[in-house]
């Protein structure tokens, strides 16, 4: 929600300006322009894209080279997955050579049979070795960044990755277990971990159950994971403190004092919020193993934290227990992004047709749409521990508001993932899960300050069917990573008829999700 002043000067504004100079209300050197749907993207102008990396891609160093039509597990298991979606961007220390490196985490979420296998057929050997996880080495060469082809860092988690399980659920559940399975987001932490989120894992376990006695054994999945992404032996933990939930996403911060801080969305229709705070400081040993499960409900026009009972009860179903403390129910709680200088809290909300006119509410605005918006939420005092925190509406999806109407530009839709820039402007993605609509998904970037707060404008559209599966900023500023997720798996489209043969238009290639960068034509940070 704008600020009054910001608010006025907008309106008096922006009809005032000729169409190319109303952009430059944002600090954005994007242009409004409305996103034409069709089989191929739309970049921005005065941006390159580049592609670097594409389903079947090799990830490791023995990745044999793809072939579609003969897919088989043990390929799948080296290789970039069906589905994409960024997690975070890890930079890695300097080093004597000088090279900017990073480590890139990038989930696959699903394996849709219709589009991922020639025959229509689901082939689970292979399905659960395609989804998980792909850790990619990155680094700049000649002023680009590329993806180090079987770069020694770079490594697959699948349904037969070895896991640790920690915390209160490991004497119940056994501290070990084989399998990541549906990883739907996660985020860097400022300690230097990378967590992974397992969304829920019941669609995976009834596809896997014949394959192996451990996916009947639902509690061995769907927990918050850890691990140490800049070395390639490092054995995920399931921090079973975080507890076990369908997650959308995570963000994470540092108390006041330095404890580490977990926000996680519950990515179902009428989904909450939980915030995780450790029982110690953030830099011990398996700081996330100990510490206090809250729930965000509506305090006011803001938010409180309601702690929720400890135990093995609350650790199993949170569900329960955050439906007892009154928590606030959001549109598909989604896409989390920190600001880590101003300490801002944004949460995406994909939209929520089940919400009826009575269950509006001062965070979720929309009835019968699914449209969604964008939470913008202050901690109080600053410090991500505080036990209540200011909350507003940065943008409501669906059509913009008379203010920016005139500008006749794209406007998010279903916004899922966010990412932020060194700047503090928040990045949107859409994703309508291959619904073909009146626009294509899109990439956007929105300014959270001044005149220009609230207003998107799109870098990127994605081809038919796409959604956009997430964004991530290079240490330098000047790339900004993301990924076109699903082409082509538009409803009623198989791997035979897709929507669309993109990137490559090859009527002997199936369509490919595909990660991009993208970077100025002369340089500088990416958003100017």
């Amino acid at each position: 929600m704008l600020h009054r002043r910001s608010l006025l000067a907008t309106a008096a504004i922006l009809p005032l300006l000729p169409l190319a100079a109303q952009a430059q209300v944002t600090t954005l050197d994007i242009p409004p322009r409305a996103m034409p749907l069709k089989p191929d993207d739309t970049v921005a102008p005065g941006y390159r894209r580049t592609v670097l990396l594409r389903w079947g891609d090799r990830v490791t160093f023995d990745a044999p080279e793809w072939n579609p039509r003969r897919p088989t597990a043990q390929a799948a298991a080296s290789q970039f997955g069906w589905d994409a979606r960024i997690c975070a961007l890890v930079p890695a220390p300097p080093a004597t050579d000088g090279v900017a490196r990073a480590i890139l985490a990038v989930a696959h979420p699903t394996v849709d049979p219709a589009m991922a296998f020639p025959d229509g057929r689901d082939h689970p050997t292979v399905a659960a070795m395609t989804q998980g996880a792909s850790l990619l080495n990155m680094e700049k060469q000649g002023g680009r960044w590329i993806v180090v082809d079987g770069g020694y860092q770079s490594r697959r988690l699948t349904a037969d990755t070895l896991c640790r399980i920690t915390g209160p659920a490991a004497e119940a559940v056994g501290d070990t277990v084989q399998g990541l399975l549906g990883i739907s987001g996660g985020c860097a932490t400022p300690w230097g971990t990378l967590l992974l989120g397992e969304d829920d894992p019941a669609p995976w376990l009834t596809r896997l159950r014949d394959l192996h006695p451990r996916f009947n054994e639902g509690t061995r999945f769907g927990w918050m994971v850890e691990l140490d992404p800049l070395d390639p032996q490092s054995i995920p933990a399931k921090r079973s403190a975080l507890a076990r939930f369908p997650r959308g996403d995570a963000a994470a911060a540092l108390t006041a004092d330095g404890r580490a801080v977990v926000y996680m969305t519950d990515r179902r229709a009428f989904g909450y919020l939980f915030r995780f705070i450790s029982a110690g400081p953030a830099a011990a040993p398996d700081a996330l193993d100990a510490g206090t499960l809250s729930v965000a409900r509506l305090d006011g026009r803001g938010l409180a934290w309601a702690a929720l009972p400890s135990g093995a009860e609350t650790t199993l179903n949170p569900l329960a227990a955050a439906s007892q403390a009154a928590a606030v129910a959001f549109d598909v709680p989604s896409g989390l992004a920190i600001d880590p200088r101003s300490g801002r809290l944004y949460l995406a909300c994909r939209g929520n047709a089940a919400r009826r006119p009575e269950q509006v509410d001062a965070l979720n605005p929309l009835a019968g749409s699914s449209s969604g918006h964008v939470v913008e939420i202050i901690p109080a005092g600053g410090d991500h521990g505080a036990e209540t925190a200011a909350a507003s509406l940065l943008l409501v999806g669906g059509q913009p508001p008379a203010r920016f109407a005139t500008l006749g530009s794209a406007w998010p839709d279903a916004p899922t993932t966010l990412a932020v820039d060194g700047r503090g402007r928040l990045w949107i993605g859409t994703d309508h899960a291959g619904r073909i609509g009146q626009a294509p998904d899109a990439l956007y970037g929105c300014d959270t300050d001044g005149p220009g707060r609230g207003l998107p404008l799109p870098i990127y559209g994605a081809p038919f069917g796409a959604g956009i599966g997430g964004a991530a900023f290079s240490p330098d500023g000047q790339a900004l990573f993301s990924v076109a997720r699903a082409p082509g798996a538009n409803p009623g489209s198989d791997y035979a008829r897709p929507g669309t043969r993109w990137p490559q238009f090859d009527p002997a290639v199936p369509p490919r999700s595909t990660l991009m960068s993208f970077a100025r034509e002369n340089g500088g940070p990416v958003g100017g």
